[in-house]
């Protein structure tokens, strides 16, 4: 199992920016997936973004393709998410996930999770 943790999160005005951390416990074969999901209050778990870390592929929701964007730092075994052109539909609890070899799009269903991180964007 990989312990995540985010952290990142707050409070910000529409058009700012903000960036999310996820620092995991660096198993590489359990991480071979990771990605971002949200969750606003009364609707599903939606994925935002994703990367295959083997290779750094990226994959992107279209409501922040443009605005988001997904990294890596191996050597801190940590996953970014910088968020820019921050709107209120963004209000959400952020979470990071991962999972091991295989698949890794959208869709694909995480193994581990982490607590979540909340950002809230006022219009």
């Amino acid at each position: 199992q990989v312990q995540l943790v985010e952290s990142g999160g707050g409070s910000v005005q529409a058009g700012g920016s903000l960036r999310l951390s996820c620092a995991h416990s660096g198993s590489a074969y359990l991480t071979y997936c990771m990605g971002w999901s949200r969750q606003a209050p009364g609707e599903d778990r939606r994925r935002v973004s994703v990367i295959y870390t083997y290779t750094n592929s990226t994959y992107y929701a279209d409501s922040v393709l443009g605005r988001f964007t997904i990294s890596q730092d191996s050597a801190k075994n940590t996953l970014y998410l910088q968020m820019n052109s921050l709107k209120p539909e963004d209000t959400a609890t952020y979470y990071c996930g991962a999972r091991g070899i295989g698949d890794c799009s959208l869709s694909t269903p995480f193994r581990d999770w982490g607590q979540g991180t909340q950002v809230t964007v006022s219009s």
